[in-house]
């Protein structure tokens, strides 16, 4: 019998906890600008809290509110919290700006 070990996912990049301000745009059935913020982050993606549940695959529209860095993005998963709201992974498409974690070289 394989060891539990053996299923385990393995991110590509690590992920940093950090909480950064977000705009989120592009639902489908709630349209709007929804600000929030993230709760991990990597070069290529982050993870958000929302108050709106999206559907994995969905694009969207994921900003900074400073302004510095925009990127068309994908919901990667979207899991409901504990209370209110979800966790949704995103992954960066197009990326433009200074994210705050940089992609090696």
């Amino acid at each position: 019998m394989p060891s539990r070990n053996d299923f385990r996912f393995h991110r590509r990049e690590t992920r940093i906890p950090m909480e950064i301000p977000v705009v989120l745009e592009g639902h489908r059935q709630l349209p709007g600008v929804e600000s929030t913020f993230t709760e991990n982050v990597s070069a290529k993606g982050a993870r958000v809290v929302s108050s709106r549940r999206w559907d994995k695959g969905a694009q969207l529209l994921f900003a900074s509110r400073t302004g510095e860095f925009r990127s068309a993005a994908r919901v990667a998963y979207c899991q409901p919290l504990h209370g209110e709201g979800y966790a949704i992974g995103v992954e960066f498409l197009e990326p433009k700006g200074r994210w705050v974690v940089q992609t090696a070289n």
